[in-house]
């Protein structure tokens, strides 16, 4: 799938995701067609508001806490390089954002933006209720392999298409990981893979005290 093509499947769409990297799923909640935003924000900042205070984003900045659960997914132009083994083994500016409440964005990257050689295929799967079931990669670059680093959709389930030939990779398996030049911070609590910048603000899920969000 070309990059245009999938900025035309997810353009004026809402696509949804039961989890942001696969290896935990989140209940199916019914669609009653009210805004995602301020139901989210009602639903985690007001329950949980007694136990964690939402960071107050400054302009240009997004609150984690405004993001759906189940998550969106939104294209990007930001230029994404990931590095390993001291080699650049992808870059791109056409990767997807999957937006869930709570987590930082999870960038899935076009498969054919990593050098030849950089992916192979790993033992496991898992299944996400929502996007089907996930294939998992060991990522190469120079003279490093990390086990399990990466995973993708195959198959995705019906209105996740968008999602097929992309590769979602754990930042902290990484030398590093930078959108539009800066160092990403690896999410806390190693399962979860999401990407953190100065664009997003939390708190996040993954520290100390989080499990229950």
């Amino acid at each position: 799938m070309g990059a245009d093509e999938r900025r035309m499947q997810l353009s004026g769409h809402v696509w949804r995701a039961a989890c942001s990297s696969p290896s935990h799923n989140w209940p199916v909640r019914a669609e009653n067609g009210t805004d995602e935003v301020a139901s989210s924000r009602a639903m985690h900042t007001g329950t949980m508001r007694n136990r964690m205070k939402p960071v107050e984003p400054a302009p240009g900045q997004e609150s984690v806490w405004d993001y759906p659960r189940p998550p969106r997914l939104e294209p990007t132009a930001e230029r994404v390089i990931i590095a390993l083994g001291g080699t650049v083994i992808a870059e791109t500016t056409d990767a997807v954002r999957v937006l869930e409440t709570s987590h930082p964005p999870v960038y899935y990257v076009p498969r054919a933006a990593f050098a030849a050689g950089a992916l192979e295929p790993a033992a496991g799967s898992s299944f996400c209720e929502f996007k089907g079931v996930a294939g998992y990669l060991d990522v190469r670059g120079g003279d490093a392999v990390a086990a399990g680093a990466g995973w993708f959709y195959p198959q995705p389930s019906a209105g996740f298409e968008a999602l097929v030939d992309l590769v979602a990779i754990y930042p902290a398996a990484m030398d590093y990981c930078e959108v539009d030049g800066e160092r990403v911070r690896p999410q806390a609590g190693g399962f979860y893979g999401g990407w953190i910048t100065d664009r997003v603000v939390g708190p996040f899920k993954g520290e100390p005290g989080t499990a229950g969000w």
